[in-house]
């Protein structure tokens, strides 16, 4: 049966607030036992979070660490972007090898749908770009309050795609958000760590992602909805934009003085970051499809307060009263946003049509 087309509105709405679409959703499948699913759900959970963190710090070893030494962030991100293509590609080859063993799309490069997939791209590339130089020039424990703002932008760009206002509540928890934002910024600046340049990547990398939100629900239907065909081509795309940048800002010449280019241990651990921003993708998909949208966002909330603490720990860091208030501001009103919007959903779906309303006053 061919689905209705979505309006541009509607799809907007469903990018922006984190609705699915409920034509496309399966049947509800058998229960399971109880302590099957909660195992299931603690492993895949446990999977995204060691992925996410791992990830986390990975990147600021290679973009930041001392005993590196090494400046070139595009070239860093290009060469991911080129180890989640290979991954991709290389998956396609093996599933049409083995139809039975595992299932992947089959991947073809099309210059129309690469066209198409294009404005995506150009948004990709600014958020993956700007998140990983906000992490090279901030510490891993302000990498979080640096950016905290996603959800504030989710709520302005409702507002002005779609001319959605927010409820009084939801505002509420966003203007936490924005407290424990400049809390943050103020406390870092008192310890004499805050770095202005990786504040403004972050802001940068937090209205990119909701933009990426906006146009990957735009895109999808050029890709026949696969999300691993939107990751290949975005990824495609990406590598041959990174080139340009990648020669315009020097960076050619900074990785060919890189005393370590020759060493086996630095290019394992850059592909080691490629394969953990590869998996991110299929790890965040499986969190959502063994729990839902909400619980993911719980559990990434709750994930970012582990990956603070660690990174205090690791790094040996004295925070203050202030600075730690900052963060379960920022932890607290995302977790608390996430539940106002999930207690909205659920009224409005409780809510009987006028039509139910009119049934039942005409006793039908």
């Amino acid at each position: 049966m061919n689905r209705a087309p979505l309006k541009r509105s509607r799809i907007l709405h469903m990018a922006l607030m984190g609705a699915s679409d409920p034509s496309g959703e399966a049947e509800a499948s058998k229960e399971k036992p109880f302590l099957l699913r909660a195992l299931q759900i603690t492993l895949v959970v446990s999977l995204y979070w060691v992925t996410s963190i791992s990830m986390v710090f990975l990147n600021k070893y290679l973009l930041g660490s001392p005993s590196l030494q090494l400046d070139t962030p595009i070239f860093v991100t290009f060469y991911q972007c080129l180890v989640t293509t290979l991954l991709c590609k290389s998956l396609s080859i093996l599933a049409a090898c083995c139809p039975g063993a595992m299932d992947f799309p089959t991947l073809r490069l099309d210059l129309r749908v690469t066209r198409s997939v294009l404005p995506l791209s150009v948004v990709f590339i600014s958020m993956i770009t700007f998140n990983n130089l906000c992490l090279k020039y901030v510490g891993v424990a302000f990498y979080n309050v640096g950016r905290s703002l996603t959800t504030v932008f989710n709520v302005l760009l409702s507002y002005l795609l779609l001319k959605q206002t927010t409820s009084f509540y939801a505002l509420l928890t966003c203007g936490i958000i924005i407290g424990g934002f400049w809390l943050g910024v103020d406390q870092e600046g008192a310890e004499g760590t805050l770095s202005w340049t990786g504040t403004l990547f972050g802001v940068l990398a937090s209205l990119c992602v909701s933009l990426n939100a906006i146009y990957t629900k735009k895109v999808l239907p050029a890709v026949d909805g696969s999300i691993w065909r939107l990751t290949f081509y975005n990824n495609v795309n990406a590598c041959v934009l990174f080139l340009p940048l990648f020669l315009l800002l020097g960076e050619l010449q900074t990785l060919r003085d890189f005393s370590q280019l020759g060493s086996a241990h630095f290019w394992g651990m850059m592909t080691l970051g490629g394969l953990f921003g590869f998996a991110i993708g299929y790890v965040t998909g499986l969190q959502i499809k063994f729990t839902s949208p909400l619980t993911h966002n719980v559990s990434g909330t709750t994930k970012a307060c582990a990956q603070t603490v660690l990174a205090v720990l690791y790094y040996e860091e004295t925070k203050s009263f202030l600075w730690w208030t900052s963060n379960m501001m920022v932890l607290g009103g995302s977790s608390a946003y996430t539940w106002v919007r999930g207690w909205e959903m659920k009224k409005i779906q409780e809510e009987p049509s006028p039509k139910e309303d009119e049934k039942s006053s005409m006793g039908v």
